[in-house]
């Protein structure tokens, strides 16, 4: 069974690519991101374990 590790990113609006593009090439997917009551953008991310 494929297992998983995960990862909460805040995301700054004016380098929401630049962000994700290092999560990105360090093996993370996105997985959602979600808007909070405060206004801040927030990443999940997840990866293959192992």
């Amino acid at each position: 069974m494929q297992k998983w590790e995960y990862a909460t990113v805040p995301l700054i609006v004016h380098a929401t690519k630049q962000i994700l593009d290092q999560w990105g090439e360090d093996g993370w997917e996105l997985v959602q991101v979600i808007l909070m009551p405060e206004g801040n953008l927030v990443a999940y991310l997840k990866r293959p374990k192992g």
